[in-house]
């Protein structure tokens, strides 16, 4: 975590806000719920909401499947098939084939989640897990901030 922000009123916190640091290995489906679970621990709050806002535009956030990795692969595939790279009406090509792609990506899933909790535990299902979806070949650091009221 790089920097955190707690808002008090009494003994208790209301809100805090948190930038987590998800690293990538390139393209694909980075889980990072022990993350959000760390940060919410820190926030010593009983029950609330989690937003996470993703600082990035070629970069996605999802809830998704968390036991059998078939689910992220065939997402990827599915995704990867429907926003193709080297589309000719890509004008914006400066930063390589998979810029304009990402892009795209990340405007038809999302850019912010939002997380119940109660008795300080994610309201995630049983077999939810909370995913960055980088859409670039590179590998590298993304920001995450996530608000916890």
């Amino acid at each position: 975590m790089a920097t955190s922000r707690q808002l008090q009123l009494s003994d208790s916190f209301i809100a805090m806000i948190t930038e987590l640091s998800v690293q990538t290995r390139g393209q694909g489906l980075h889980p990072f719920t022990d993350q959000v679970r760390s940060a919410l621990a820190s926030a010593d709050m009983d029950e609330g909401l989690c937003t996470l806002f993703i600082q990035h535009t070629s970069a996605s956030l999802l809830i998704q499947e968390n036991y059998d990795d078939s689910a992220r692969v065939d997402l990827e595939n599915w995704l990867n098939r429907l926003v193709p790279e080297n589309d000719p009406l890509y004008t914006h090509t400066l930063e390589g084939p998979d810029d304009m792609p990402a892009h795209i990506k990340a405007t038809l899933t999302a850019t912010q989640l939002s997380i119940p909790f109660r008795s300080g535990t994610l309201m995630l299902g049983t077999w939810q897990g909370i995913y960055l979806w980088e859409h670039r070949y590179h590998a590298g650091s993304r920001t995450v901030i996530a608000h916890m009221a």
